[in-house]
């Protein structure tokens, strides 16, 4: 659900409960390997004002080709409980992602936030991010990944 936020911008955020632990739902945000399957990859060291570059895989066009690599810019990274990065979308603006992750009995809770930018539709980013964190969780579980024609708006 999108929710106002200081600044005149909207904030996304999506509440999400997992049976694995907290460490192996962080592995899946931030090891490379784990990434790769539901979200992208990316190359570099991930450090608390570092870059990575980041491709996002988990689209493709028309054609299979993937997004061109864009530079991410780590601003907070606690292990394994908070992720805070930017990611440049085409436009020329940033979208600031925060990820935070709690114990919850032998599970996980996870909070996903993204800032909206100016002229970013609620319900196009919070189908995306839906369809992605089903993502995640198919590939925490080695389950199938959903299709994403379930979620695109309209």
């Amino acid at each position: 659900m999108a929710r106002p936020d200081p600044g005149d911008r909207r904030t996304l955020t999506l509440r999400r409960s997992y049976p694995d632990p907290v460490e192996d739902v962080w592995a899946a945000f931030t090891d490379p390997a784990r990434l790769a399957r539901w979200f992208g990859t990316y190359t570099g060291t991930g450090r608390p004002g570092g870059t990575v570059e980041l491709t996002i895989t988990g689209e493709v066009d028309a054609g299979g080709a993937v997004a061109d690599p864009v530079t991410v810019t780590i601003h907070e990274c606690a292990p394994p409980h908070r992720l805070v990065v930017e990611v440049p979308d085409p436009d020329g603006q940033a979208w600031h992602i925060e990820v935070d992750l709690a114990p919850a009995g032998r599970g996980a809770e996870l909070v996903f936030t993204q800032r909206l930018t100016p002229g970013l539709g609620a319900a196009d980013v919070e189908a995306g991010w839906n369809w992605y964190l089903d993502r995640l969780e198919a590939s925490l579980h080695g389950t199938e990944m959903p299709d994403w024609s379930a979620y695109a708006p309209g």
